[in-house]
């Protein structure tokens, strides 16, 4: 028997930590980070003896002091004996507000727009595609001014809605004598309920018990509608007959929100011209309709662009097995093309969604009061804290941005292809 000695390990030298690849990305790694770390304590220290010299401090006390301003928008009650604090809760409403309709909308333009494009009518393409050209290669601050431009200067003053010794007006209520549009703002119904279930007073602001009522409703609904698909594809599964659903659908999503709306007495108090205004409705500024328009038709170009891209990710195979199958090209559309599309459309989808949310910060441009306008504005030329201002203003912002890739991801991760 042979006894083999173990070899030796070489001694640990400095030298290694440049020449040996088991040590060199990780003195690599050690050296970037203290740079890192040593620009910014240099950047920290430098403000702190530019604010010294300037006579300041860094704290928030500002945000408790009064505002003093009025938003002529808002969602919760304000006024301007406010503190700064409402003024920037305020102001992040109005943002979520612009962007949470824009992103519908968009989408909802996007989707239509891509589908028209692939169109096989020449006339309809060709328009589809002057639309996304126009608007996706004019920057979106244009689009905001022009449309806020049309809605001052071609609209008719509130008074234009007022009959004469006649009874005649010069102009007339749209959508039924629901909606007035005026070259100040849109008077449209507002949504009310005889017998509400009144409100919870969180200190911040009061949530609708009724809203929560609808919404919950709504959740129930979807949960009983995706129960019945699910037991629909276990029938299909096992006896080959898929068993109609679409009525039991509908029945499920309507009904229960009828009876809800029933319950709670909803009707909309119609906007009414007195005086010089319209009241009995909600008043919503110009500066919101157009910033929310030149939102939802820029990135609805961009998005046409990105659901033409997945249609034609997709085989032209499937969409010949599908008429080989017996199925129109619409329902070949919905249940063929575009269900597998998606899962190439989301991912982009989520930087639309992402950039329209960053964008809506333009509304300054219009006077439109969110985030930008109340914290980013006012606020910071009122109190001087520019720096406080804005690195709330870039929490708030980065906060945002995640919340809305986590739930699109979520969402992408429902829709993605499951492999066993």
């Amino acid at each position: 028997m042979v006894n083999v000695p173990d070899v030796p390990k070489a001694d640990f030298r400095l030298s290694m930590l440049i020449y040996d690849t088991r040590y060199r990305s990780l003195t690599i790694q050690v050296v970037v980070f203290l740079l890192v770390m040593a620009g910014a304590a240099w950047l920290v220290d430098n403000t702190i003896r530019n604010l010294e010299a300037l006579g300041k401090d860094f704290n928030f006390g500002f945000l408790g002091q009064r505002a003093g301003y009025d938003i002529s928008m808002r969602l919760v009650e304000y006024t301007n004996d406010s503190t700064h604090a409402r003024a920037m809760l305020i102001g992040l409403l109005n943002t979520l507000l612009v962007a949470a309709l824009g992103c519908i909308a968009a989408t909802v333009i996007g989707v239509i727009v891509g589908v028209l494009r692939l169109s096989k009518n020449w006339l309809v393409g060709r328009l589809m595609t002057v639309y996304v050209e126009i608007f996706r290669n004019v920057p979106l601050l244009l689009w905001i001014l022009l449309i806020y431009a049309v809605f001052t200067e071609s609209m008719p003053a509130p008074n234009a809605y007022r009959p004469d010794a006649d009874g005649v007006a010069a102009m007339s209520m749209q959508f039924f004598d629901t909606v007035a549009i005026t070259n100040r703002y849109t008077a449209v119904p507002d949504p009310l309920f005889s017998r509400s279930l009144g409100n919870i007073d969180i200190v911040i602001f009061k949530i609708s018990v009724d809203l929560l009522a609808l919404v919950a409703t709504v959740v129930v609904s979807l949960m009983a509608r995706r129960a019945l698909l699910r037991r629909a594809t276990a029938v299909q599964e096992a006896t080959g007959d898929r068993p109609v659903t679409w009525w039991k659908s509908v029945l499920i999503l309507v009904v229960p929100v009828i009876l809800m709306l029933v319950a709670l007495g909803f009707h909309f108090g119609y906007p009414e011209l007195r005086g010089f205004n319209f009241v009995g409705g909600t008043n919503v500024p110009n500066s919101f309709m157009a910033l929310w328009l030149a939102l939802s038709l820029y990135t609805g170009a961009f998005i046409a662009e990105i659901v033409r891209a997945g249609i034609l990710a997709i085989s032209h195979g499937q969409s010949e097995a599908a008429y080989a199958l017996g199925l129109r090209p619409g329902r070949t559309m919905n249940l063929v093309i575009l269900p597998q599309a998606l899962r190439v459309i989301i991912p982009p989808l989520i930087s639309q969604y992402l950039n329209l949310t960053k964008n809506s910060s333009l509304a300054i441009a219009v006077g439109y009061l969110d985030l930008r306008g109340t914290l980013g504005g006012i606020t910071l030329n009122q109190t001087g804290r520019e720096l406080e201002a804005v690195l709330l203003m870039m929490l708030i912002y980065l906060a945002l941005s995640l919340s809305i890739s986590a739930v699109m991801n979520v969402y992408n991760a429902s829709v993605k292809l499951k492999e066993r």
